[in-house]
């Protein structure tokens, strides 16, 4: 790292947590309800960053502007809150991460595109509400990402400036977040990166392969 960082923000789906079989089995319970054969989750994984409209896309083909495209999001978001905690867990080599900021003394917080709704219970079922210094969700502020004001309003309310912030992300709309918000960017490759550009094209400043890298960026690993 080039400049200081005094707080470590995380983006949730694909980052923290691995979320992709809960939300593919909302897509595959609504399949089922219409007698339509299960999908694998690697039809659905690719897509968990675009939320009710990449999962209703996957499982019944209907896209934004369709007729029933409305009706069909939002009984994908009912299913998924029903469902949201039962195999949803945060990543295996993301907890030692989050237990060495906690002891390090360094805050980390979650800044997530998914609404307060669905994101306050899961992190509370996660176990995470206790120890994060802030959660940021996508009806937090007027804007969603990539738009930085989530990631500004973060860093306002641990209470510090929001260039010495990094924010890990795996989706393209995190790095622009970042980027515009003044924050050093991690682009996480574990995570579930959409089908767009490269992940090595969307402009971090630094591209890992595992949650461990990022104490080694931050010097403590």
């Amino acid at each position: 790292m080039t400049r200081p960082v005094r707080a470590v923000l995380f983006d949730l789906d694909g980052t923290l947590i691995d979320s992709a079989p809960d939300l593919a089995g909302a897509g595959n319970d609504m399949r089922a309800a219409r007698g339509l054969p299960v999908l694998p989750l690697a039809h659905f994984r690719p897509m968990v960053g675009s939320g009710a409209r990449g999962m209703v896309g996957r499982a019944l083909q209907v896209q934004p502007g369709d007729a029933d495209f409305e009706a069909l999001r939002d009984e994908f978001l009912q299913r998924y809150e029903a469902r949201m905690t039962r195999e949803t867990r945060v990543f295996d080599a993301m907890q030692p991460v989050l237990d060495t900021l906690r002891h390090q003394a360094l805050p980390w917080g979650i800044v997530t595109n998914k609404a307060t709704r669905f994101s306050e219970p899961l992190v509370r079922a996660l176990g995470l509400i206790d120890y994060a210094a802030t959660l940021v969700c996508g009806d937090t502020t007027p804007h969603a990402k990539p738009h930085p004001a989530p990631l500004l309003e973060a860093a306002r309310r641990i209470g510090i400036d929001a260039g010495e912030c990094v924010y890990v992300g795996d989706d393209l709309r995190d790095v622009q977040a970042g980027r515009a918000a003044g924050m050093l960017t991690v682009a996480a490759a574990w995570g579930y990166l959409g089908e767009g550009e490269h992940i090595g094209e969307w402009g971090a400043h630094h591209v890992i392969e595992s949650p461990i890298e990022l104490l080694k960026l931050l010097a403590l690993a």
